[in-house]
């Protein structure tokens, strides 16, 4: 392999990295941000982990949610449950069927802090649901 092949291999990489994360986020990530840990992240988390066969997006967000609980990420787990509800991977319903589940797994204060998670991102999402009805339309 040339030099060259391998920049282009690279490149791709990065960009099914870039993609993957735009999907799993649900917004737009820059393509490049200096440092090792976005390279970590794009080209091996989310170009190959996230883009394997086998699991689709939700059942990756599921698994990656009752790993938030039981480390009591709520933090993370707010972000990981709003990209959930806006890609329409899962329902406000079932992420607090998730936490109910999670609680007889990870611990009742854990699962709870999933559910408190859910809470504040219902929250935030009907505030700005609310915000956006009250803007005029141009």
């Amino acid at each position: 392999m040339t030099h060259e092949n391998g920049d282009a291999a690279a490149s791709e990489r990065r960009q099914r990295g870039v993609a993957m994360m735009n999907q799993v986020y649900g917004w737009e990530m820059p393509s490049d941000v200096p440092g090792d840990f976005f390279a970590v992240t794009a080209d091996h988390l989310f170009a190959d982990i996230w883009t394997r066969p086998g699991l689709s997006v939700r059942d990756r967000r599921l698994l990656l949610l009752g790993a938030i609980a039981a480390q009591g990420q709520s933090d993370v787990a707010k972000i990981q449950i709003n990209a959930a509800l806006h890609n329409e991977e899962l329902t406000e319903q079932q992420v607090e069927e998730a936490a109910i589940f999670l609680c007889h797994y990870v611990g009742w204060p854990l699962g709870t802090g999933l559910n408190n998670a859910l809470i504040s991102v219902k929250a935030d999402r009907r505030k700005a649901a609310r915000a956006a009805e009250k803007q005029p339309s141009e």
